[in-house]
């Protein structure tokens, strides 16, 4: 299993009342009456994995934690990942990647566009994240929603001629695919150093991989970071990748998340591929996330 084994205060807590609620969409359930400001016994840890595993994003509703406390949890998961955007990452705290539009002193405090194209999180890198927690600190009026999107749906739905085409290759990710596209009215990327491109360097993975804990293939590419099928000629490649993305989300394929205060978001990006829908610039929105090392896809 890749769930970290729990810490020893975690092992003699109390258990907690709470409900594992299914969410009548594509994907998704959530999470009511559980505090993660409190230690989670060895118990109920196993049933938020399980939840975890069979819904692929869980919704822990009011969680009024620190940043330790967010970080703790986390690593109950397995290993943390650190964002290559050193500057947005929260100061001593840089497990945690601020992700807000809000522009203090005339410097963003916090990536203002992430997830503005489909992606799952960090498949740029050998070892991409399992999973992304993202806990709600400022949220706008309007706006802001986050979609996801089933990609084992996705594969288990793929007109055949698609999965002859896909079967056995490999696609190549990049952190930089669409970095300096523009989506959202008053957000920046700043400029990568050259000791940062050296860590999202290309990398290779399978089209579709199998989940290392649940068993069941998925469709592993996305417009965020995939930027070519390996061995295709270009334009061969472009279509295919077109075909993948527009069969990816389709509307049965999508929950759409709209936050509520203190929401903690636990997704699973082995299954699931997801979007910024984006709110009016002049609304602030600030969460905080922490992301989970997984495997190398197979």
């Amino acid at each position: 299993m890749s769930a970290a084994t729990a810490t020893p205060s975690a092992a003699t807590a109390a258990s907690q009342i709470f409900e594992i609620r299914p969410f009548s969409g594509a994907v998704g359930a959530e999470i009511v009456g559980l505090d993660l400001s409190r230690p989670v016994n060895d118990r109920d840890f196993a049933r938020i994995h399980r939840a975890h595993l069979d819904h692929h994003v869980v919704v822990f509703r009011d969680q009024q934690i620190t940043p330790q406390q967010q970080i703790d949890f986390s690593r109950r998961f397995g290993v943390l990942q650190i964002h290559v955007l050193k500057q947005f990452l929260l100061a001593d705290h840089p497990e945690i990647l601020i992700v807000s539009n809000i522009i203090e002193n005339g410097q963003n405090i916090g990536l203002g566009d992430a997830g503005k194209f489909w992606h799952s999180d960090l498949s740029y890198k050998e070892l991409p994240s399992l999973g992304s927690m993202l806990h709600a600190q400022e949220l706008p009026s309007e706006g802001g929603d986050t979609l996801f999107a089933d990609m084992h749906k996705a594969w288990d739905d793929l007109p055949v001629a698609l999965r002859n085409a896909v079967g056995g290759r490999f696609a190549a990710h990049s952190y930089t695919a669409r970095y300096s596209e523009t989506k959202f009215e008053g957000n920046w990327r700043p400029t990568l150093t050259p000791e940062q491109l050296a860590q999202v360097a290309e990398v290779v993975h399978p089209v579709v991989r199998t989940h290392p804990e649940n068993g069941r293939k998925a469709l592993f590419v996305s417009e965020g970071f995939t930027t070519r099928i390996v061995g295709l000629p270009e334009d061969e490649s472009r279509q295919l990748l077109a075909e993948l993305y527009a069969h990816s989300v389709l509307p049965q394929n999508i929950y759409r998340h709209q936050w509520e205060p203190h929401d903690l978001v636990f997704w699973d990006n082995r299954s699931l591929i997801h979007l910024a829908a984006g709110c009016p610039a002049h609304l602030r929105r600030k969460l905080y996330r922490t992301t989970i090392q997984g495997d190398a896809p197979f």
